[in-house]
């Protein structure tokens, strides 16, 4: 069995009205919109707001002479009521800005949050964080990299970050996927892959 083909595509979308809800650190916008039906013809004009953010990508940090992890922790606004608290454990992350590639934030952000260059920049996939009502679209990395003298507090003082970048052991960290620690998509992604190509990468 295949999967199914997708039934249509952005063509299939006729935009009625956009309305900017605000602009700021964020974005946000009203669309108003109609896409055609399964059964055929086109549905009534609905109306959704969307959550702009663009494109961003993920790394997560592996030393395979050492077998360890490195993950960053900050505090993040959008977890103030998670059971584990406000600052979370997390794959090294930041936004594409216009003119640069993945992989040149990926390594932008390997250097602002760690203060470490990369030996080299794998990538995983891709994926769309929350498309009921958010564009972001997450690109995800593994960076083979040399952790045996890292850690500390690091991050750009411009824009307000506070980042502890963590080097663990592998094995602690895999058996520790599913506790709840890791909280956000991007770092159970990433660390699901690593784990998945755990043996791979360290020949």
């Amino acid at each position: 069995m295949s999967l199914p083909k997708e039934p249509y595509h952005r063509d299939d979308v006729e935009i009625v009205e956009r309305e900017e809800l605000f602009n700021a650190f964020f974005r946000a916008e009203r669309i108003h919109l109609r896409h055609r039906l399964y059964a055929g013809g086109w549905s009534p004009t609905i109306t959704r707001e969307i959550f702009l953010r663009g494109e961003a990508i993920g790394v997560v940090l592996f030393d395979p002479k050492s077998n360890l992890i490195g993950l960053v922790e900050q505090f993040r606004v959008g977890a103030l009521e998670d059971p584990h608290g406000p600052w979370c454990m997390e794959v090294v992350a930041g936004m594409v800005e216009e003119g640069e590639t993945l992989e040149d934030v990926a390594w932008r952000e390997t250097a602002e949050e760690t203060s470490l260059t990369p030996d080299s920049m794998e990538y995983i996939c891709n994926y769309i964080a929350s498309p009921g009502g958010c564009d972001e679209k997450l690109h995800l990395f593994c960076s083979l990299i040399d952790l045996s003298d890292a850690g500390g507090v690091h991050g750009l003082d411009s824009e307000a970050e506070d980042i502890k970048l963590h080097v663990l052991p592998a094995d602690e960290v895999f058996a520790e996927l599913y506790s709840g620690r890791f909280n956000n998509a991007a770092t159970l992604i990433a660390l699901q892959w690593l784990q998945h190509n755990h043996s791979r990468l360290l020949d």
